[in-house]
């Protein structure tokens, strides 16, 4: 059973996102927290695997319990899938930064949230592909100067899937090579570009404009 925590300060969201996730029969909600404070002490007592998490709670924000559960520093960090009302790019790059492994919109509907839990859970992260438009709409700055990072031309090839919010099926499926290769490529990226996890790889290519 896929163990959650759902953190949001509103009754009828943890209510409504724990109903979704009592329907999965491989999934189970064992707490839920109504503040930032609250999120943090059950995430370390409970051990949850995926936390749910909202950005605005009251006593300590969503992306500063984010930072203390999975934030750079952090010796055991916890699966934290940020869901929130609000887009805006700052509080997307700081959740990435903080190492979040997934950004939902709550308006993304329930089967965007499953796969969104399921997706921490085998390492794989899911971004809202309205966040990735919004992203690029918003990233005002001039582009920095070329930067592969030491990647091979298919390894950059899997980065911009990455970056485009695609699973490692569908990017075997679309560069016609098997699954395990995707992986092995994805390792060698995170080992070259010192990425945490896919998010990372994503905010990178985002940032050097690979994706348009």
């Amino acid at each position: 059973m896929i163990r959650v925590l759902i953190a949001d300060d509103q009754a009828m969201v943890r209510t409504g996102f724990g109903m979704i996730i009592g329907a999965q029969s491989d999934m189970e909600v064992v707490g839920e927290a109504a503040d930032g404070v609250q999120a943090v002490e059950l995430a370390r007592r409970l051990r949850p695997d995926v936390v749910l998490l909202d950005i605005r709670m009251p006593r300590l924000d969503g992306l500063e319990a984010l930072r203390l559960l999975a934030g750079a520093g952090v010796t055991d960090p916890v699966r934290v899938v940020v869901v929130t009302t609000f887009d805006l790019d700052e509080y997307v790059h700081t959740a990435l930064a903080n190492g979040a492994c997934g950004f939902l919109l709550k308006d993304s509907g329930p089967a965007l949230l499953v796969e969104a839990v399921r997706a921490a859970v085998s390492g794989d992260a899911l971004i809202s592909p309205s966040i990735t438009v919004r992203l690029l709409e918003h990233l005002s700055s001039p582009a920095p100067a070329r930067d592969d990072g030491g990647l091979s031309p298919r390894e950059l090839d899997v980065v911009k899937l990455v970056a485009r919010g695609l699973t490692n099926a569908e990017i075997a499926t679309q560069l016609f090579i098997a699954v395990g290769t995707v992986k092995t490529h994805l390792a060698s990226v995170q080992m070259k570009l010192k990425a945490r996890n896919r998010v990372e790889i994503a905010a990178w290519a985002w940032e050097r404009r690979l994706v348009g």
